[in-house]
């Protein structure tokens, strides 16, 4: 299947959103902080710790705006895959294809929002390691990045397949806004490790901030793997991936 290269609707939230809204306030109890940090216009890339397959779905509820995901291509098959493209969500050829990359751009250039689990697969969320391609949108974007930290959907050891009991507690937490630009005489590559370096500082600072703030502990493992710090392949977001 190739990545859909088609700008996704900006009606989408009109049944999207109500749908997010249920997930994390009906069928789960979810308490969102520092909403006030989202700016209430221009391009957003929200950039979340990932340890389960509901991370993206709950953020996208917890948003004060709304967002189109990365989600591996894999995932678009089905009933499933029917409701990801009509909710707007971005299918990712995670074999090295850059179109969903191009198309998360375009989207940002239109002055909305992009979501993005950057650390690329399930594991403690600790957000030690992240890829490029969120570095790459926020310097060729422009676009503000909103740290986000998503605690409660997987503890202790569950596996990572393991589907939260109805009305858990879940923690979403907006950090504070920054942005990353590249500088005047700098190698591509070096803007981009560069600017991924301090996303990464920033999101796993605000991870470490949102557990001592809630007392909710990451999960226990398994660890996310080798640094996947210096690939800049699609990017590496999906809100329901099964590594």
């Amino acid at each position: 299947m190739a990545t859909d290269s088609k700008m996704p609707s900006a009606g989408s939230r009109l049944w999207s959103r109500p749908v997010g809204w249920v997930l994390d306030h009906v069928l789960y109890r979810t308490v969102v902080s520092g909403r006030s940090n989202v700016p209430v216009a221009g391009p957003v890339i929200f950039a979340a710790n990932h340890i389960s397959f509901l991370d993206g779905p709950v953020m996208f509820g917890a948003s004060p705006r709304p967002m189109h995901i990365l989600v591996k291509k894999e995932m678009f098959k089905g009933f499933l895959g029917r409701v990801l493209k009509a909710s707007g969500q971005i299918a990712v050829d995670r074999t090295g294809d850059r179109s969903a990359l191009h198309l998360a751009k375009q989207i940002l250039d239109a002055g909305r929002c992009v979501g993005i689990l950057p650390e690329g697969t399930r594991g403690s969320g600790s957000a030690e390691s992240i890829s490029n391609g969120v570095a790459w949108l926020a310097i060729n974007s422009g676009a503000t990045v909103i740290p986000v930290a998503i605690l409660g959907t997987r503890l202790g050891h569950e596996h990572r397949d393991h589907i939260p009991s109805m009305r858990r507690k879940l923690y979403v937490s907006f950090g504070e806004p920054l942005t990353v630009q590249r500088r005047k005489g700098e190698a591509g590559r070096a803007s981009m490790d560069r600017a991924a370096a301090t996303i990464r500082d920033a999101l796993a600072a605000h991870v470490r901030r949102a557990v001592l703030d809630t007392g909710q502990p990451l999960p226990s493992g398994p660890p996310s793997g080798p640094s996947q710090q210096h690939s800049n392949t699609a990017a590496a977001g999906v809100p329901a991936d099964h590594h």
